[in-house]
């Protein structure tokens, strides 16, 4: 498997989303943003897809496509979907095989204990399927609009 790298093109990938599989090599000619999230209805997660419904409209006026991703079921992802008002799918890792792909399936300290989970991030990919940006350890407050202004700098 290739290292996903700044620069590199981004190997292509299926996961099952709410809107359908999501097959990355069928969105060459678009810019697609992938941001991983831990879990659906925690409070980080919640004001991160928030941020992204929000500001939803402008990435489409850019050309991007959003998707996120995290190891929730797709029964949790339409329930948290439906809540929340995404106009975007959220795909379902229950395996972490597109979380280990990207290397955000690490090993986390929650209160002294040490657990495997989703390192909050963020990639963009290009129209010709190049890693253009990638956002790791994510802090959410603003992180939303650095991706927007980023996307439209390509």
């Amino acid at each position: 498997m290739a290292t996903i790298s700044v620069g590199r093109k981004v190997q292509d990938f299926v996961i099952p989303t709410t809107g359908g599989d999501f097959r990355l090599g069928g969105q060459r000619g678009g810019t697609v943003v992938i941001y991983f999230y831990p879990r659906d209805n925690t409070p980080g997660c919640t004001l991160e897809g928030g941020d992204f419904r929000d500001l939803a409209a402008a990435f489409r006026r850019a050309g991007a496509l959003i998707l996120g991703i995290s190891t929730d079921t797709l029964e949790s992802h339409h329930k948290f979907r439906e809540k929340m008002r995404l106009p975007f799918a959220l795909g379902s890792d229950e395996d972490h095989a597109v979380a280990s792909r990207f290397k955000v399936w690490r090993q986390k300290n929650m209160y002294g204990r040490k657990m495997m989970g989703v390192e909050r991030s963020t990639f963009l990919i290009d129209a010709e399927g190049i890693l253009r940006r990638e956002w790791r350890k994510v802090r959410v407050a603003g992180h939303a609009g650095q991706v927007l202004a980023a996307v439209r700098e390509l």
